[in-house]
């Protein structure tokens, strides 16, 4: 995901004087991106207007992507794994203060990782919940029936008042961050997700992107995509 919440001086400091072209995004993470953006926007939408059938195969695609997103996390190019943007509390503050290590601020900065996890957490809680819940009325998960009532209740009670609006919260300030750095500081965050690489000061590890990677990614995307389907026919 672009990152929204790089400090002003940092990605000034890191993309002066570009000189070195650096594989940052591997195409398999920048496809997630893109796919992942869309489908939380129509999830949303469905959402909202009831159309609950569209909206069940589209979480079934939120599951396999997110469950993508999950494996490619330890395996995937360096800086989509999750030990690249994995920061320490020191580590935040220090970025905060304008004192980040320059590898920081090639891929998630520690600001951004945090809203790069807590979108996560938060999509993921969206769909687990979505998979037990029920509106007694015409809709209801296909993990339902494998629970207690009391997990149905209480799962339903997230997915419709609560988890929703977090992640439309989320949604909406990733977007209005983008606009404000493109805006008001002139930073373009969204072109390395787009074209997958950046322009630094100096050199730095690249992200294995290669015809064997992607090949890999599209064989575990496949098994994702089973395993949601599977999950569907349980819905009774």
């Amino acid at each position: 995901m672009p990152d929204p919440f790089a400090l002003t001086t940092g990605f000034a400091e890191l993309d002066a004087g570009p000189t070195v072209r650096v594989r940052v995004w591997d195409l398999p993470t920048r496809i997630f991106h893109w796919v992942l953006g869309i489908a939380v926007i129509a999830q949303l939408a469905t959402g909202l207007s009831g159309l609950m059938e569209w909206h069940f195969r589209n979480g079934y695609l939120l599951l396999a992507l997110l469950l993508f997103r999950l494996i490619w996390g330890f395996i995937g190019g360096h800086w989509s794994r999750f030990a690249s943007f994995l920061h320490s509390p020191a580590a935040v503050v220090q970025y905060v203060r304008g004192r980040a290590h320059p590898d920081q601020l090639i891929g998630h900065t520690p600001l951004g990782a945090l809203s790069v996890f807590a979108l996560l957490i938060f999509l993921i809680a969206q769909v687990a919940t979505g998979l037990v819940s029920d509106d007694e009325v015409s809709a209801s998960g296909p993990l339902t029936r494998f629970v207690s009532s009391a997990t149905v209740s209480l799962a339903s009670t997230w997915h419709v008042a609560i988890g929703k609006w977090v992640v439309l919260a989320l949604v909406v300030l990733h977007i209005l961050a983008i606009v404000f750095y493109v805006a008001v500081r002139h930073q373009h965050l969204v072109k390395p997700m787009i074209s997958g690489d950046r322009l630094l000061t100096h050199k730095a590890q690249a992200s294995r992107d290669n015809v064997g990677t992607r090949l890999l990614a599209l064989l575990i995307f496949a098994c994702c995509l089973a395993f949601a389907y599977w999950i569907s026919t349980l819905r009774s």
